[in-house]
């Protein structure tokens, strides 16, 4: 009865290309945390982005691969594991360590975290400090805050006592033209009636200097 006559048809498949649509966002979103290295199905993700041994590649390059004259690795990964109780001064360190140069888009200027190290870091600041206009990032209705310059937001799919600095002048997507979102034809199902239809997503997560951005994943609120 709920499928009777076309317009019912209609919504009702609208309907299902809307969940697996966002299915494919949450799989993105979440898969931007992967480990997974450069040969696999997921993202490179800022896990190997910021971790892995040193002879580990990152983007067909490993650490020990790329050695400047003064001896330092312009391609190392920085992860910090300590234990620690966030505070202020973790995120001006991580700003430090992923600091390339002086000047703008020197420093990271996106910091992501769990809700829970979010919601501490916001108890912690005052109200001279949070962020509170009408920028890009609120518009498209996301809570944040500012913090030296630096937008910190909340991430469901960051893994619990996972903190990550980001410099957005040197990361970003590469997405095939011919795979984003890209829907291919419906098929009759093999068993009960139906058909069936995948979306598919073609691309990665890129980086351009791999020292500017910092992996906390040893941060606690208490």
């Amino acid at each position: 009865m709920k499928n009777s006559g076309e317009e019912a048809e209609v919504s009702l498949v609208t309907e299902k290309i809307e969940t697996a649509q966002q299915t494919c966002s949450d799989k993105l979103a979440r898969s931007i945390y992967a480990a997974g290295g450069d040969k696999g199905k997921a993202l490179t993700g800022l896990q190997s982005l910021t971790m892995g041994a040193t002879d580990v590649e990152y983007g067909g390059i490993a650490e020990d691969d790329l050695v400047a004259a003064d001896g330092t690795k312009p391609w190392t990964a920085i992860n910090i594991n300590d234990a620690e109780l966030i505070s202020l001064d973790t995120l001006r360190t991580m700003r430090a360590k992923g600091k390339v140069r002086d000047g703008a888009n020197g420093r990271p200027n996106v910091a992501t975290m769990p809700q829970n190290i979010y919601d501490k870091i916001n108890s912690i600041l005052t109200i001279q400090q949070r962020f509170v206009s009408d920028k890009d990032t609120a518009t498209a209705g996301f809570t944040h805050l500012v913090f030296e310059d630096m937008i910190l937001a909340a991430d469901d799919f960051c893994p619990a006592g996972q903190l990550y600095t980001l410099n957005t002048a040197f990361i970003g997507f590469a997405i095939h033209q011919k795979g984003f979102f890209a829907r291919q034809p419906w098929v009759d199902l093999s068993g009960p009636a139906g058909r069936s239809m995948k979306i598919l997503w073609s691309g990665n997560l890129v980086c351009s200097n791999r020292k500017a951005h910092v992996s906390h994943t040893n941060v606690s609120v208490n």
